[in-house]
């Protein structure tokens, strides 16, 4: 084919590099773009795993002190003195006795509370069990008696936080003034143990607890160890 007059013979050529160049940039602007969005996510995976992790362990624990909770009123319902219910189990310490004795008094025995024995995820807890006391008398919550509750030691302050704003706390409760909710081995709701006298059991400090009564959340201790608690039984 003959070329008009004035017509480059270089022009189909420059077209061709100026169109390579073009997606060169497109495909680079692609790569880099990539790149930005991974150094962003990897600097910020900690935060973000620790908190998608400790919504999803929220959920998963409320539904469990529900569980425990809906244990407690099956037990009540056999018209058992609230004094002799027991949390044994073979996962258990041995402190919380036989699951065998006595099975209609037992949380977790199907002739009892009938609730499934589950021990703190390791993400969220670094206690290996759950704890059952009857020393502390939660604020608000029935009569100035100790309530039994249940606790889930030594949580992480990202589910602690969490568990607490889905509670409506507008702050973190404190509980420094005595043994504290989770009051070890010492105070564990044990075989023949009964509730601590009126007058001698621990009071969590009430003016921390924005959410009154004080039914679920997470308190502070002294030393600043972090514990989820649940109300079983108001007294």
């Amino acid at each position: 084919m003959r070329r008009t007059k004035g017509q480059s013979a270089c022009a189909p050529h420059h077209e061709a590099s100026e169109s390579g160049n073009v997606i060169f940039f497109i495909l680079l602007a692609v790569v880099l773009i990539g790149m930005v969005t991974v150094a962003v996510r990897s600097g910020g995976d900690g935060a973000n795993i620790d908190g998608e992790t400790s919504s999803l362990r929220v959920s998963e624990i409320r539904q469990y002190a529900d569980e425990l909770s809906r244990g407690i009123s099956f037990i009540m319902q056999q018209e058992v003195s609230e004094s002799d219910i027991r949390f044994a189990h073979p996962g258990a310490s041995t402190d919380y006795g036989d699951i065998n004795i006595n099975p209609q008094f037992q949380m977790f025995h199907r002739n009892g509370g009938g609730a499934d024995y589950k021990a703190p995820p390791a993400d969220i807890s670094a206690a290996p069990t759950w704890e059952f006391y009857g020393h502390t008398n939660m604020p608000g919550v029935g009569t100035s008696l100790p309530d039994l509750v249940a606790v889930m030691p030594s949580v992480t302050p990202a589910f602690c936080d969490i568990i607490n704003q889905q509670n409506g706390y507008t702050q973190r409760p404190q509980d420094s003034t005595g043994d504290c909710v989770n009051a070890g081995a010492a105070q564990r709701f044990r075989t023949g143990a009964t509730f601590t006298a009126a007058g001698s059991q621990n009071n969590a400090d009430p003016a921390t607890f924005s959410v009154q009564p004080a039914l679920q959340g997470c308190v502070e201790c002294n030393g600043g160890g972090l514990h989820f608690f649940q109300v079983l039984l108001a007294r």
